[in-house]
Order: structure tokens, then C-alpha cells, then sequence
């Protein structure tokens, strides 16, 4: 049996099998990243929810393994070597798991790193620019009357939006033909931004035809539906 004991996140959710892969999640656009994929490439692993509106993701213990204080965080008792590993970082993780699975990014080395470049463009702008989307538009920011704030971040949402449908032009997904961790790690985001944001009008994405009909062919993979509710909220 694999001994996690030197984590001291297993204190606060103790491993069942503590062979497999730990997740320490919950399902928001950054947290189904990882066990989408983990879905998509049916490695085994035990999901913890981590609820993060009672600030759990601020407990001591949590922070042992993310000192950064967000989920997703992986541990994985068979890291390289054979040796456990600790992770944080949904784009960090996501690659990690495709070297670990052989899949989900391409072996030729030139598109690998394109792959790359596209998963580095979700964390860099796609999800910090549609999350201030959602504080301005749905939450706490929509009390602000000066709208100028909520414009800007609408107006790169559409920007992000136009990229990414112009990426799409002739493909099934952003690189082509492969369905790649590049989409993993953008549905949820773009998913979130006209559901649970309501800004579908606000950034007018029915006038994105590839996106809307990419998002369609992503969300109907049953691995992405299996892993958009995982962890369940309690």
C-alpha cells in the first residue's frame, strides 16, 4: 500500500485508496480541467471536494500542498521515479497527466509545443479575463455604477472569443484534428462564461459560430459530462 502520510492533506481527507491518483477539487471552470481529464484518460483517482466557499482551500492542510491556496491539486502515489508527487496549477497538472496517460498532446514535438502555447493562453487570459467578466457582470461588481471597469473585461472577452473563432475556422478543435488538453482546459471557461456568468449576450458569443459549435462537440463527450460534475458539490 502506498504510504501518503508525508502529505499532511491526507489528514484532513484521508485517502480510501491510497494507490490511485488524489484529487483535491471542486467543480468550477479551473477545477473540472483536471478531472475532465482524468475522465478522458480513465487513470484511476479518488476525488476530495475541497469547498472553497468555506475557505477550505485556506486550511493549513491544503496549503501544505498549494501554498497558493486554489484548487485543482493532484497527488500522485506513482510520480516519476516511483516516487509520490505533490501538484498544483490546473495547467501544470494537465500536462503532467498527458505525459503520464501518453495522450491528449501530440508525440511531434513542434505541435506539442503549439499545444502548449494554447494551454498557456486559457491560463494567462482566457480564465482571468472571463472570471472578471463574471465579478463585474454577475456578482459583487455589478453594484459599481461606473461600468467602465465591467466594459473592459467585456470587450477582452470578445477579443478572446474572436481568437479562439478564428482558430476554429475549418477545424473540429484548436489543434485540428487531435481533441488535445488545449480544449480540456478551455471548455469549462467558455461554458462557464455563457452559463453560470449569463453573459452570452453581454459578449454577443452567438456571432461566434466555430466557438459555439466546438463548445457543442466538447460538451457532448460523455468523459467531459461525467467530469464537469466531479467532485459533487455536497
Amino acid at each position: 500500500m502506498n504510504d501518503l502520510s508525508a502529505f499532511p492533506i491526507t489528514r484532513r481527507w484521508p485517502p480510501s485508496h491510497p494507490d490511485v491518483l488524489q484529487l483535491y477539487s471542486l467543480n468550477t471552470p479551473n477545477g473540472v480541467k483536471v478531472s475532465i481529464m482524468l475522465e478522458e484518460t480513465g487513470l484511476a483517482y479518488e476525488p476530495h471536494l475541497v469547498d472553497i466557499m468555506k475557505d477550505e482551500s485556506h486550511l493549513p492542510e491544503f496549503l501544505s500542498l498549494n501554498p497558493n491556496g486554489k484548487i485543482p491539486a493532484i497527488i500522485d502515489p506513482d510520480g516519476p521515479g516511483g516516487a509520490p508527487i505533490g501538484l498544483f496549477e490546473s495547467g501544470a497538472i494537465l500536462l503532467y497527466l498527458a505525459d503520464k496517460a501518453g495522450r491528449f498532446i501530440p508525440a511531434d514535438p513542434a505541435r506539442r509545443w503549439e499545444t502548449i502555447a494554447w494551454l498557456f493562453w486559457q491560463m494567462g487570459a482566457v480564465g482571468p479575463m472571463f472570471g472578471q467578466v463574471g465579478f463585474f457582470h454577475k456578482f459583487a461588481g455589478k453594484e459599481i455604477e461606473d461600468k467602465r471597469p465591467r466594459d473592459r473585461y467585456v470587450a477582452e472577452a470578445k477579443r478572446l472569443l474572436g481568437v479562439l473563432e478564428k482558430r476554429l475556422e475549418g477545424s473540429d478543435w484548436i489543434m485540428g484534428d487531435d481533441y488535445t488538453i488545449a480544449d480540456i482546459v478551455t471548455l469549462g471557461w467558455v461554458r462557464n462564461l455563457i452559463g453560470f456568468y449569463e453573459a452570452r449576450e453581454l459578449v454577443d458569443f452567438d456571432a461566434q459560430a466555430n466557438v459555439s459549435a466546438w463548445l457543442e462537440r466538447g460538451l457532448a463527450r460523455p468523459a467531459v459530462q461525467r467530469g464537469l460534475e466531479i467532485p459533487k458539490r455536497a
